[in-house]
């Protein structure tokens, strides 16, 4: 097991399809967990979502974040960002975000398509800008 350098957890988080897993904290203080399309924006981890969605309410409260991204085949990787989010509703940041990840994750073919679907109203972009990063590669090695 090795820790990865900070070019190693970017190329790592942007690779393929992988989906974040975003924690954030509840209104009773309770942990929940959810799977975003995410891209590495400027160093900050960027997704979007429903501004009513409990993500968007619970980092209203509480702007503390965590996004965990994992290999899940041998020898297993993961990178943990922890970090302060912020919330936006910036049209063209919204529709930027949301189209990179939807390349991402559908296909450029589909990039525009869903860029506009996951960017309209009644949705939020959240960046969370890495504070403590936590990336090993080769667990099982």
């Amino acid at each position: 097991m090795q820790k990865m350098t900070t070019d190693e957890w970017h190329s790592f988080v942007s690779a393929g399809t992988r989906s974040g897993k975003v924690a954030t904290v509840g209104s009773d203080n309770t942990p929940m967990i959810a799977p975003v399309w995410f891209v590495l924006d400027g160093g900050d981890i960027a997704f979007t979502t429903g501004v009513k969605s409990a993500k968007a309410r619970n980092l209203r409260r509480n702007p503390r974040a965590s996004v965990c991204v994992a290999d899940d085949i041998p020898p297993f990787s993961y990178v943990e960002i922890r970090g302060l989010a912020t919330l936006s509703e910036d049209p063209d940041e919204l529709i930027r975000i949301a189209t990179l990840a939807a390349a991402r994750y559908m296909g450029p073919d589909k990039a525009e398509e869903y860029g506009r679907r996951n960017s309209g109203p009644g949705v939020v972009l959240i960046r969370v800008r890495p504070e403590k990063v936590h990336a090993l590669s080769g667990i099982a090695d």
